[in-house]
This record gives structure tokens, sequence and C-alpha cells, in this order.
């Protein structure tokens, strides 16, 4: 059986204009976590915000008082040196920090303003994470095998495994993209291994597509414009739900 439904609107649909509020209405309309979309211009061509932003937000949804629990910022992090951003995101409310294991064979350094010569990796990078306090999550994008999780997920020591996987059904950079159904043989090979992973998928998510994601095994599930853009977001927050956890009692 998979772990429940994890409902985590993605706040790249929201109004900027009024973000705060924005993010606390979605809460209230049922969501479970908030995905917020960290991108530098250099891991993908895209730029939008950074840990002032997410600690604005932060003020306006209450923290989760257990790890995994609603009001999680789940912080994708789609930069190009994770390692030296993970005590701002930190201090600036952070919850869960995801990494993408692409960008994670960088600068080992621990600040943005920080230099170093020697490169972490994604192993010691989870450590890191946990050691800050922090749930750790990898992101792999469309074109990287999820073989390469095997070592991570099958680790002896727990500092050193992710506490979820994110595996994004459009290339990372912007929202609205097509849903990539191509992607979803990496979540059915993790669920099928991993029972008890929170396995979440990014890209294209909706009414339209959730059935698919569903029948992978994908538990976390992040929807920008089909949640933000709805008449009735509840609604659609209500049905992601509800797909996701019928599915995984069957």
């Amino acid at each position: 059986m998979a772990p429940k439904a994890i409902i985590a609107p993605s706040i790249l649909s929201a109004d900027f204009a009024q973000l705060g509020a924005d993010c606390a209405r979605t809460m209230d309309q049922g969501a479970d976590w908030l995905h917020v979309d960290i991108m530098d211009g250099h891991f993908v061509p895209n730029i939008t915000f950074g840990a002032p932003v997410v600690a604005k937000i932060r003020k306006h949804v209450e923290r989760p008082t257990e790890n995994h629990g609603r009001g999680t910022f789940d912080c994708h992090m789609m930069i190009a040196e994770p390692k030296k951003w993970v005590k701002e995101f930190q201090k600036a409310g952070c919850d869960l920090y995801c990494f993408h294991y692409e960008a994670a064979f960088s600068s080992a350094a621990e600040t943005p303003e920080g230099k170093s010569d020697e490169k972490t990796n994604p192993k010691d990078l989870i450590r890191y994470i946990h050691d800050c306090g922090l749930l750790a999550g990898i992101a792999l994008k469309p074109m990287t095998g999820v073989e390469v999780l095997t070592e991570l997920l099958e680790s002896s020591d727990p500092k050193e495994r992710p506490d979820m996987v994110l595996i994004m059904t459009v290339e990372p950079g912007f929202g609205g993209q097509k849903f990539m159904a191509s992607e979803l043989p990496k979540v059915q090979a993790l669920r099928k291994k991993y029972p008890e992973l929170n396995i979440e998928v990014d890209g294209g998510l909706g009414p339209g597509t959730i059935d698919q994601a569903a029948d992978a095994g994908a538990n976390v599930i992040v929807a920008g414009s089909a949640v933000f853009g709805a008449q009735d977001p509840a609604e659609v927050i209500s049905l992601l739900r509800t797909t996701v956890n019928n599915k995984a009692v069957l």
C-alpha cells in the first residue's frame, strides 16, 4: 500500500501580487503542502524568487507540527549549486529541501558567497540537509534514469537516505507544460521496490492526468494551474486526493 495522498499546489501559479494571501487560501481549501519552485536562471532558463520571499509567505502559513505534516514548505531547488542555499532556506522557513540529482555534483561551499574547490555529491548533500534540521528530497529530470537513486535509497545510514523522490513529468523551468506520461515507469519502478516511499510527481498534473500518476504509484501530487486556475480549487484538491487514496488501497 502506497502512503496517503499529499496534495502540494505549486505557488508558481499563484497571484504574486497577493502571494501570502493566496498561499493561506490554498491551505484553507484543503492543500497539505505548498510546493515552492526556486529557479536561479542557471540550472533552468527561468528565475523565480529566493529565500526572502519564502520567509514572507511563511508568516501566512502555519508550520507543520510533524515531519511531512500539514503546512510543509516543499522547496524544489532548481538551482546550480544547491548546498550553498540550504541554511538560507532553513532560516526562511523551508521544511523539505528538494535538490536535483543533476546539480548535486557542484560546489561544496555552505554559504551563497562561499567558494570551495571541493565538490559535493548526492549522499553528502542529503546528510548535510538532515544535519541542518530539514527533510531531504531528490529530484530527477526526464532524461535521468531512476537507477541513480538505488545507492541512496538503500543506504544503511538513514541520514543518507532521501525522505522523498521527485519525478519530473515535464522539463523543469516553466509552469503550464504538457504532462509527460513517458516518465511514469520511473514512478512504477520506485513504488514496486520502495512501497513506503513518498514519491512526488510535478508537471502537468490535474484532473485529466491524475489517474495515470496515481496508477503508477505517485502519492505526492504537485499541481499548479490546475489548482490556482480552477473555479473551485477545493474541489480539484479533493478530486486529486480521492483519486490517489483510492488507488493506494487497491
